[in-house]
């Protein structure tokens, strides 16, 4: 006996589909309770650096004692400051800046900060204030470290290198202290991808680099510069100073014992630097200059030198 199927379908069915016709109803909106406050510079110098407002009251500024220190000749020492008020806002204050704070084209004195928001201090940095969950912190961070960069040895790469060395050199010239330029260059490197080819070859340049950044300090700046090539600005530090921090690269590197499947391989590198403290040097191009001139001279005298350029 065939039963007739009934016109109204079951109550409850293994096979009922929900049909979402307002997302609002899967996607909450983001709790602002749970997002973190940051600052992320977007034009200038620094273009890409995340900086998080951690405490209660953030001081932006040129100066070493500024909380978030912008690198721009435009902005005063103490430019302006952040403040988390007691209801979970943040207020901007203009610090008495000479060349003041902008949001939305306008000068501020004081304003009450809200997700988006546009800052501009001096004339060429614009920082956007923002609230951002741990997703989007994570990737806004791997975009800016992707393009600071270098892929394999993980150390800046040479555009982020001649950004910063400009606005490093311009802050010493100003204010008449010292900076030093090392380059550093691996002996005989082709012969090392000749003859154990380019993964070996890889495996040097990461050693060299992980090598380097555990000698210098937190506040020096290592770069790759070219194949082979590394370069380091050391804020002020001497020429002497610079002359030890060479040898220490260089003898470091000497002692190091590579281990590859065919055996332990040596490494040496030429190092060449130089300093500007009085005015030495007019520009970041006329220090780098010395500093590949200092260079040379390690390779010609046999290599497996540090050699400064003349004081």
């Amino acid at each position: 006996m065939v039963q007739k199927s009934s016109s109204n379908p079951p109550a409850h069915s293994d096979d009922d589909r929900t049909v979402i016709t307002d997302l609002r109803q899967v996607v909450a909106p983001r709790s602002e309770s749970r997002s973190k406050a940051y600052l992320t510079i977007i034009g200038g110098p620094q273009t890409g650096e995340m900086f998080p407002i951690e405490k209660q009251t953030v001081i932006l500024g040129r100066g070493e004692e500024c909380d978030l220190r912008v690198r721009d000749s435009g902005i005063s020492r103490v430019h302006a400051k952040v403040e988390r008020q007691l209801d979970g806002s943040f207020d901007l204050d203009d610090m008495n800046s000479t060349n003041g704070v902008f949001v939305g084209g306008v000068r501020i004195q004081n304003y009450r900060l809200s997700d988006g928001d546009r800052v501009q201090i001096g004339a060429a940095t614009v920082i956007k204030f923002s609230l951002q969950d741990d997703v989007e912190i994570t990737f806004q961070q791997q975009l800016y470290q992707s393009a600071v960069r270098d892929g394999l040895t993980q150390v800046y790469n040479r555009q982020f290198f001649e950004e910063r060395l400009h606005h490093e050199f311009s802050y010493a010239f100003r204010h008449t202290t010292a900076i030093s330029l090392l380059m550093v260059d691996i002996d005989f490197f082709k012969k090392v991808n000749d003859t154990y080819g380019h993964p070996t070859g890889d495996l040097v340049l990461k050693v060299i680099a992980c090598t380097i950044q555990r000698i210098i300090r937190n506040e020096d700046i290592l770069c790759r510069y070219g194949g082979e090539e590394f370069v380091v600005i050391a804020r002020g530090t001497d020429y002497i100073n610079t002359g030890a921090l060479a040898e220490r690269i260089r003898r470091a590197i000497e002692e190091l014992s590579i281990p590859i499947t065919s055996g332990d391989i040596k490494i040496t590198v030429s190092v060449g630097w130089a300093t500007m403290s009085k005015g030495e040097y007019r520009s970041p191009k006329e220090l780098l200059s010395a500093s590949d001139k200092a260079l040379y001279l390690a390779k010609q005298g046999g290599r497996n030198l540090a050699m400064g350029a003349a004081a």
